[in-house]
């Protein structure tokens, strides 16, 4: 799989920012949609904001108002700007890219970052 790139985790103060970065570092056919979910342990993952090619976007109702997500022109890379951040943000956010490598491939495949952590101290 096409590993992707993460970055713009770590530490920062309540009412800070972040901005978090994924780069795929290979062109594909098609791309259907990326974005950002996190975990907290004990829970499952969950959606925190996603982004078609086209700009429609989906976002969790924490994320009004605070985040904002948006895809570079290449499709490769998917950024998501933290604002007016709270200790309840800290957990591993996950970089997500659904993506069909060839034209003739049978069809979109998931690709997950590694996760990048921020942190939020209360």
């Amino acid at each position: 799989q096409v590993p992707l790139v993460e970055s713009g985790g770590g530490f920062v103060q309540p009412g800070g920012s972040l901005r978090l970065s994924c780069a795929r570092s290979e062109s594909v056919y098609s791309v259907k949609r990326m974005g950002w979910y996190r975990q907290v342990p004990g829970k499952e993952r969950e959606l925190v904001a996603t982004i078609t090619p086209r700009g429609d976007t989906i976002s969790a109702e924490f994320v009004k108002g605070r985040f904002t997500i948006s895809i570079d022109n290449a499709k490769t890379t998917v950024t998501l700007q933290l604002n007016h951040l709270k200790p309840e943000y800290t957990t591993v956010y996950y970089c997500h890219q659904e993506i069909q490598y060839y034209e003739f491939s049978p069809g979109y495949v998931e690709l997950w970052g590694q996760g990048t952590t921020v942190a939020v101290p209360s």
